[in-house]
């Protein structure tokens, strides 16, 4: 056994003897094993009990007996009003029951109490397991329940490795919505990649021959005429940025995110890591520490071509960025799990342990990467000198403002990924397996795509103002796709769930702002890094004195 709690509530689960079940003869179980991963998710196995033993028939018969008293009947009363489900295990394989059901009055409660198992195998292997309940019986204070179980075994043509494919819900994930939104997304991206290349190839080609023009002048002519455009801050457009600590940081982090993910999704194209309990999970705690280097590698660099002297300090902060935002809101959230005295509670050896990562794996690994990056790639290279003295910025028109640039620089990257954040969000808060990594895959690509273009058009409209502050504004016109993501988290929450409670909104809400967050992060640095080799490029490409 593993958990029960309220259906709709999918993360609200408690073990499966805080309701007044009662327990079999049967003291052991053959195997068992909890990964980080388990731990973390709240799968904590329980033994039901039940004598099952391989190909053998179990007539019906009863397993145990519960006294019920009035304070275990307000129990089952509670479980059955809120829709209560338990889920357990056999050979790994998940089977779901409904606790029980109260009549159309609601005054009257009943308890399922007979189990029907079938299980099916094919030589000597589990493929197939189903469960009926049965035994339907009201609840009455100070009466005696019994509780009882029978085993069918069938033999079954379903193969080993596809013994989880009844699981998964093809008709959902490979609807046409899902692929006319892939296909809707592609042709978004030739339409915006075509669209980008004619108006700055276009674009820069005109300023090219302006400003070569202006280069045959004299200096009088020069003085006369009309200078404007992004060759005007030459001198300021490879300033450091301001803060440039945090910059690096979340730069490098960023990077580390897109490693982490591609390589994760990659991982699960090849394995079907939803056969395992907490597998995904554990496959993204490992891959987020062996890529730490990544983070420190790009974060450090950067920071150092910036002209950043406290490079330690800043290979802490871009090591302990993430792992603190997401261990800071698990710790939030785990303190309402221990008062619901719930199975998502982390055990305090697991918080040990993701420390213990933390400390003795991430941050080694990305002091090596901080290092490799500054004796790499730390020197600055640019193509202008930078000028003692900051040139002032022009007053421009509003939409030209870096704030406005931020807030409309996120919705085409929102547009090109909010259906398949649907798909995603449904496999995660509802009772969906999400298998179709290849599409996650291409979304992937094309919200790169996207979001190199938008930022990249969005900092040569800025240049064009003559406002050098670029760094900052493609990274977060790229990040604020995050505000948008987390904005339809509010709508799926209200118009897509039935979810309810302080522990599942709190646990609901949290974790989509470390979701939102981190992808932000992630599409800030992929925007940053697209705009940096575009503005190095035009700079590197124009005669400058």
């Amino acid at each position: 056994m593993n958990t029960v709690g309220p259906y709709h509530n999918r993360q609200e689960t408690y073990k499966y003897f805080s309701l007044p079940f009662c327990v079999g003869s049967k003291k052991s179980i053959s195997h068992y094993h909890e990964t980080l991963g388990e731990a973390l998710q709240g799968v904590e196995l329980e033994f039901s009990g039940l004598d099952i033993k391989f190909k053998e028939d179990v007539m019906p018969a009863t397993y145990c007996e519960i006294d019920l008293d009035k304070e275990k009947r307000d129990a089952f009363v509670y479980a059955i009003k809120n829709h209560y489900w338990y889920q357990m295990y056999i050979d790994d394989l998940p089977i779901w029951g409904i606790v029980g059901e109260a009549d159309e009055n609601g005054e009257d409660y009943y308890l399922w109490t007979y189990k029907k198992l079938e299980i099916g195998f094919n030589g000597n292997r589990i493929v197939d397991v189903n469960l009926t309940s049965e035994g339907k019986v009201k609840l009455v204070p100070n009466t005696k329940i019994q509780m009882s179980y029978s085993v069918k075994w069938k033999k079954s043509d379903v193969k080993f490795e596809d013994r989880f494919d009844k699981y998964l819900d093809p008709s959902f994930f490979q609807h046409r919505i899902h692929w006319f939104s892939i296909f809707n997304s592609f042709m978004m991206v030739i339409f915006l990649v075509g669209l980008v290349s004619m108006i700055l190839m276009r674009t820069l080609r005109k300023d090219y021959a302006r400003y070569s023009k202006e280069e045959e002048m004299d200096d009088m002519d020069r003085d006369l005429g009309d200078e404007y455009g992004w060759k005007q801050v030459h001198g300021d457009v490879f300033r450091p940025s301001s803060h440039p600590l945090i910059f690096s940081s979340l730069i490098g982090s960023g990077c580390q995110i897109f490693a982490v993910s591609l390589i994760v999704i990659i991982v699960a194209m090849i394995e079907d890591l939803y056969t395992e309990r907490g597998s995904m999970l554990s496959t993204a705690i490992f891959v987020y520490a062996a890529t730490s280097p990544v983070n420190g590698y790009f974060g450090g660099s950067l920071y150092a071509r910036q002209g950043g002297r406290r490079w330690i300090k800043q290979m802490f902060i871009g090591a302990f960025l993430i792992p603190a935002m997401v261990c800071g809101t698990a710790f939030f959230i785990n303190f309402i799990a221990i008062y619901y005295h719930a199975s998502r509670a982390i055990p305090f050896g697991t918080m040990v342990a993701v420390c213990c990562i933390c400390f003795f794996v991430i941050l080694p690994l990305n002091l090596v990467g901080t290092i490799l990056g500054r004796n790499l790639s730390g020197q600055p290279n640019f193509p202008c000198r930078v000028n003692a003295v900051p040139r002032p910025i022009p007053e421009k028109k509003w939409f030209m403002e870096p704030a406005v640039i931020v807030c409309l620089g996120g919705i085409l990257p929102f547009g090109s990924i909010f259906i398949e954040m649907y798909f995603i969000f449904t496999s995660f808060w509802a009772y969906k397996i999400y298998y179709v990594y290849g599409f996650m895959m291409l979304v992937l690509v094309i919200l790169c795509i996207v979001t190199v273009c938008v930022t990249i058009v969005c900092t040569y409209f800025l240049l064009n103002a003559e406002d050098y502050r670029w760094q900052w504004t493609s990274f977060l016109s790229a990040a604020s796709t995050a505000i948008y993501v987390y904005m339809y988290s509010f709508y799926y929450y209200f118009f897509k769930t039935k979810m309810y409670g302080l522990f599942q909104t709190s646990f609901y809400f949290g974790y989509m702002a470390v979701f939102s967050t981190a992808l932000g992060i992630m599409c800030g640095a992929i925007g940053y890094m697209g705009t940096s080799a575009f503005v190095r490029k035009i700079y590197t490409n124009v005669k400058i004195d």
